[in-house]
């Protein structure tokens, strides 16, 4: 069962041949914020299954879907927004989000990588990270999913 204060969320951790992570640079964030990294999320549409909403998200926040799902976190992982983000983000109808997690393996090709493709760009500048660092560059209130995801994916980090 679902709490409606939360709203339902995909997450992707997106692996490259050499195991490390696709993270972005948040747009409408400081470049020079040390927390302004994220893996690529969104939300899951009415009627929408996870796995097919994690490769839509993919397609509309980093310009390719050219991936395969390789895991799967076992658990719904939430996080609450801070109260003055929750005011305005989705117009206030929720107090966080509810996130099922996706890890993926790239088949593509660095070129494939276009984050201007959506009129509305997620974000501004990307990199290949090591997932164990990941944990430090999001922002405070989402860091405690991305040990989590650390934790459980870094099997898939080895390649």
């Amino acid at each position: 069962m679902t709490d409606p204060a939360y709203r339902l969320n995909v997450g992707a951790a997106l692996f490259n041949a050499e195991g490390q992570v696709f993270i972005g640079r948040r747009a409408g964030l400081p470049d020079g914020a040390a927390d302004s990294w994220q893996m690529p999320q969104g939300g899951i549409d009415a009627g929408e299954d996870p796995a097919a909403a994690v490769m839509r998200e993919l397609l509309e926040e980093i310009g390719t879907n050219n991936a395969t799902i390789i895991g799967e976190h076992s658990e719904w992982l939430t996080y609450d927004l801070p109260e003055a983000v929750a005011a305005s983000a989705f117009r206030g109808r929720y107090k966080g989000q509810r996130q099922k997690w996706f890890a993926l393996r790239f088949l593509g090709a660095e070129s494939d990588i276009a984050l201007d493709r959506d009129a509305h760009p997620e974000f501004t500048a990307w990199r290949w990270a090591a997932l164990s660092e990941l944990p430090k560059l999001v922002v405070p209130f989402k860091r405690h999913i991305y040990e989590a995801i650390a934790q459980d994916f870094a099997r898939f980090a080895a390649g």
